[in-house]
């Protein structure tokens, strides 16, 4: 089980990105290993609206449609972030103070410890900080 990041979804969905490539073969590599892709809705949310300002919103329409069809396939889990989510991420969030993180990282990081996910795609080096390891 792999979970995608944020930065993960723009590098693959934004071309002028500086993890394009990468994303692309990292992507590819998950593909074609069938691996289990689970993200939140906290991070589609993320990754439409950054879209839509860099890229475009074709691009943000690109991404919304094909999680869809993903979902529809069933080979992307979208995780919706309910109250026992977000309240385990807000005690995530007040605990780590010295650290940089989003809100939606802390979201990102309960979902992972809740659904037993210990790898994830991203290029946010918060990651290893809650033992997940990333994909290179």
């Amino acid at each position: 089980m792999t979970f995608i990041d944020t930065g993960a979804w723009i590098a693959l969905y934004d071309r002028k990105d500086q993890y394009h490539k990468d994303a692309c073969s990292i992507f590819r590599e998950l593909r074609r290993q069938r691996e289990r892709l689970y993200t939140t809705d906290f991070v589609i949310d993320e990754t439409v609206t950054r879209l839509r300002y860099d890229a475009g919103h074709l691009a943000a329409v690109e991404f919304l449609d094909a999680i869809e069809g993903a979902e529809e396939k069933n080979t992307v889990t979208v995780v919706a972030i309910d109250e026992g989510l977000f309240g385990q991420a807000k005690r995530l969030f007040r605990r780590y103070s010295s650290e940089r993180l989003s809100f939606t990282d802390c979201t990102s990081f309960v979902v992972c410890q809740v659904y037993g996910i210990s790898a994830a795609f991203a290029f946010d080096r918060h990651f290893p900080i809650m033992g997940i390891s990333l994909l290179q």
